[in-house]
């Protein structure tokens, strides 16, 4: 489980991780007869994790999001991983050389080909089954999944990745510690909202607890990473400028089974801040 690392961390400009959603009232615009007034600020980001939290993350890219976490928000205790190779990896995201150097001297695990559909694998997460147990981690974490662009059909783009989270979800689950969540971002709007991600989490025996704005800015260091590897001449796409949201699924002991019936259920633990 987690173990005190030496580990400086940046001063984080964020709240901490808080059960409500909802944005502060003092943000809101004071007027709106003032037509040349400035918009109100984004209300202060979520973080949805704890130093002590022991993490795992899937479908990393540059890993630029795991060394902010533990730079930023002391989580050292990481198991980060990415579905390329290593050669792959460092071929299509050079910068990646740095963040991993970093996360690896302070003792957190880097593996590569790791598929996220398939963690309950022998050998996958730990080479062996000696290092990493199901039911230890806290958080298990996966921003932006994505296949790829596997075919320029919409529809079967979307059915192709609602296929990738529900395998996803069904080889995470067994990883959690009691208590323990899946976290997911994606971006807003269509295609993204086709994928209906909170009744794929149902059928799968997971309950949306709540969601809340991505804010890439929380992270020092981030960039969003392409599945394809950095744009030819440099650099990466810029993502982290698009409006994107995390949930959190946690398990619902109730509906531990596919659901196969047709009630409906009212999702009211869902608090979104706008």
């Amino acid at each position: 489980m987690a173990k005190a690392k030496r580990t400086k961390l940046r001063t984080p400009h964020a709240k901490p991780y808080q059960r409500s959603g909802k944005a502060d009232p003092k943000l809101a615009t004071s007027s709106n007869k003032d037509k040349h007034s400035k918009p109100a600020p984004l209300p202060a980001p979520t973080i949805p994790f704890l130093p002590a939290d022991y993490v795992l993350l899937v479908g990393e890219g540059d890993f630029s999001f795991s060394r902010s976490l533990l730079e930023t928000y002391g989580c050292s205790s990481l198991v980060a991983t990415s579905f390329d190779t290593q050669a792959a990896l460092w071929a299509k995201y050079p910068q990646a050389s740095s963040h991993i150097r970093a996360l690896e001297e302070e003792d957190c695990k880097v593996l590569y080909g790791v598929d996220a559909t398939k963690l309950g694998k022998p050998g996958t997460l730990d080479g062996g089954g000696k290092d990493v147990k199901k039911g230890g981690f806290n958080k298990v974490v996966f921003n932006f999944p994505h296949v790829g662009g596997l075919t320029k059909d919409v529809n079967r783009q979307v059915r192709h990745n609602q296929e990738l989270l529900v395998d996803f979800f069904k080889s995470a689950l067994p990883l959690l510690a009691g208590g323990g969540s899946i976290i997911v971002t994606i971006f807003e709007g269509e295609p993204y909202d086709l994928w209906n991600i909170r009744d794929i989490a149902r059928h799968v025996g997971l309950k949306a607890g709540r969601s809340f704005r991505f804010q890439a800015s929380a992270y020092p260091g981030y960039k969003h990473a392409r599945t394809l590897g950095n744009i030819e001449g440099g650099g990466g796409w810029k993502g982290e400028n698009r409006p994107a949201r995390s949930y959190i699924l946690e398990v619902n002991e109730k509906e531990a089974q596919p659901i196969t019936n047709n009630k409906k259920k009212t999702d009211g633990s869902d608090s979104e801040d706008a």
